[in-house]
C-alpha cells in the first residue's frame, strides 16, 4: 500500500493566503486583529513556538504583542497581565505559552483569559461549547488535524478513529471533534493493555503521546490514515514524531510527516481563531471557511 503524504505546509500556505485577504479587508475599515502572547521563563521550545507565532502574525498583517516574564513571576502578577489584556481593545486573542513554572496554577491562568479572547480554545466555556456542538474557539492542534482531513476529502462519518493520547490539549478535544463528525472514537493511553489490538482497528489513527516510534508498522492496518501529532527528538537529535514514519508509510493510505505535518497547521489555526475573535468582537461575519 503506497502512502499519500498529507503536506501540512502546503495546506497551511493556502489557508494563510485566505486569512491574509480577510485581514486586509478588516484593515480597510480600521480593524487590525491583535494577538498577545505571554511567555514565562526561557524554555527553548516555548521560545521557538512563540517566535514562529509572532512571525506569522506579522506576515499576515496582524498586530502582535509579546510579553516576556521571568520564571520567578508571581501567579498574581501573571493574572494581572492577563486581565490587562482582557480589557485592551487592540487585543482580540490572548495566548499564555505553556508549560508554566510549577508555582503557577495553569488552570487558573486559562480560566482568567476571557472566553471571547481564548484563541487557544482551552477555556472551560469554549471546551463546553465544543462538547455540545456550539460555535466556539477550537483547540488549534486538533482543529488543524480536522482541516487536514477535510483537505484530502476524508469521509469521517462512521469511521473508527483511534486516538493514542489523552491530553487536554490534543487527545481529548480531538476525540470530541471526531465525535462531532459522527466518527466512532476509541481513546488509548499509557495504561491501555495490548495497544496494537486497538490501533489495528483504526480507519484513522492519531498518535499524540510524545514518545518516539510508539506507533510501528505492526500497529497500523493497511490503508489507514495516520496523523502524527508527536514532536520529539530521536537519539540522533533529529526532530521526529510518535510514528515510525519510514516503515508505517508502507502500509498507510495517508500519513503526515514530522516536521511539516500537523505543526504548521497548529499555528495557522491560531491565526484563524484570532481573526475570528476580531470579527466576533466587532460583530462581523467570518468569511474564511473554517
Amino acid at each position: 500500500m503506497g502512502e499519500k503524504l498529507i503536506d501540512g505546509k502546503e495546506i497551511a500556505r493556502q489557508k494563510k493566503a485566505l486569512i491574509y485577504e480577510e485581514v486586509a479587508k478588516l484593515k480597510e475599515i480600521g480593524i487590525i486583529p491583535g494577538l498577545a502572547v505571554i511567555l514565562v521563563g526561557n524554555n527553548p521550545a516555548s521560545k521557538t513556538y512563540v517566535s514562529n507565532k509572532e512571525r506569522t502574525c506579522k506576515e499576515l498583517g496582524m498586530h502582535s504583542v509579546l510579553i516576556e516574564l521571568p520564571d520567578t513571576v508571581s501567579e498574581q502578577d501573571l493574572l494581572n497581565q492577563v486581565n490587562k489584556l482582557n480589557i485592551d481593545p487592540a487585543i482580540h486573542g490572548i495566548l499564555v505559552q505553556m508549560p508554566l513554572p510549577d508555582h503557577i496554577n495553569e488552570i487558573k491562568v486559562i480560566e482568567t483569559i476571557s472566553p471571547e479572547k481564548d484563541v487557544d480554545g482551552f477555556h472551560p466555556v469554549n471546551i463546553g461549547r465544543m462538547m455540545t456542538g456550539q460555535d466556539s474557539f477550537l483547540p488549534c492542534t486538533p482543529y488543524g488535524v480536522m482541516e487536514m482531513l477535510d483537505y484530502i476529502g476524508a469521509d469521517i462519518t462512521g469511521k473508527h478513529v483511534v486516538i493514542v493520547g489523552r491530553s487536554n490539549i490534543v487527545g481529548k478535544p480531538a476525540g470530541q471533534l471526531f465525535l462531532n463528525k459522527n466518527a466512532t472514537v476509541t481513546y488509548c493511553h499509557s495504561k491501555t493493555n495490548d495497544l496494537k489490538a486497538f490501533t489495528r482497528q483504526a480507519d484513522i489513527l492519531v498518535a499524540a503521546v510524545g514518545k518516539v516510534n510508539i506507533i510501528t508498522k505492526d500497529h497500523v492496518k493497511d490503508g489507514a490514515i495516520v496523523i502524527d501529532v508527536g514532536m520529539n527528538r530521536n537519539s540522533e537529535g533529529k526532530l521526529c514524531g510518535d510514528v515510525d514514519f519510514k516503515n508505517v508509510k508502507e502500509v498507510a493510505g495517508y500519513i503526515t510527516p514530522v516536521p511539516g505535518g500537523v505543526g504548521p497547521m497548529t499555528i495557522i489555526m491560531l491565526m484563524f481563531n484570532t481573526l475570528k475573535a476580531a470579527k466576533k468582537i466587532q460583530n462581523l461575519a467570518t468569511t474564511v471557511q473554517k
